[in-house]
């Protein structure tokens, strides 16, 4: 049975995995200090990481991925264990003459060609509502993150705002780290799903 089926998911909870650290707005924003010009282009930066770790949106979403990757894990489990016992069991009694025809010997060699066709169908739907929940994520992240640097960008007007993650920017002042800002501000804006659906089932 393949394997890779949880490869995108265990990527993005990775990236996305969550810690319980809140973010504190500084005394003063970081955003002021970051307005400084660089000759005529004022410049900021976002540290992805910890956006991802304090940002409620992807901390939430975390979580969702990681109980459906275990379900459908769980259900791949059962039902390929169940059609290696199916498999075992026909191989016996196969070696051990114990059908009574051939015809019904070829009837269960059919029935479990059907179960294995009927498993790895399973598991390409499952791979691709996995795949369409993580692609709804960085959707959602994105157009989370977009809508409200357009707004904040308002009152900075700033040139350039750039994102950090690792090394693709080997050196950055802090003094043009908004970070704190742009968490902070997607989390006041950002309406909690899994809270939501707590209260829908509440409801029934």
């Amino acid at each position: 049975m393949k394997k890779n089926m949880f490869l995108a998911a265990a990527a993005v909870v990775a990236l996305a995995s969550c810690n319980n650290a809140s973010p504190k707005m500084d005394e003063q924003p970081a955003a002021a200090a970051a307005g400084e010009s660089t000759g005529n282009i004022k410049i900021a930066y976002v540290e992805v990481d910890s956006l991802m770790t304090q940002y409620e949106f992807c901390k939430e979403f975390t979580l969702i991925l990681q109980k459906k990757s275990t379900n459908a894990r769980n259900t791949l489990n059962q039902k390929g264990q169940a059609l290696q016992n199916a498999a075992a069991n026909f191989q016996q009694k196969l070696q051990n003459n114990g059908f009574t025809s051939r015809e019904q010997a070829e009837s269960q060699q059919a029935a479990i060609q059907r179960q294995q066709q009927s498993l790895q169908e399973l598991q390409a739907r499952l791979e691709n509502e996995l795949a369409n929940e993580t692609n709804k994520y960085n959707e959602g992240l994105r157009d989370s993150l977009q809508h409200f640097l357009a707004a904040y960008n308002k009152d900075k007007k700033f040139d350039l705002i750039l994102t950090k993650q690792g090394d693709n920017i080997l050196y950055a002042a802090k003094r043009f780290d908004i970070t704190n800002d742009v968490i902070n501000g997607l989390n006041k804006r950002y309406k909690s799903t899994l809270k939501t659906e707590a209260k829908k089932e509440e409801k029934k």
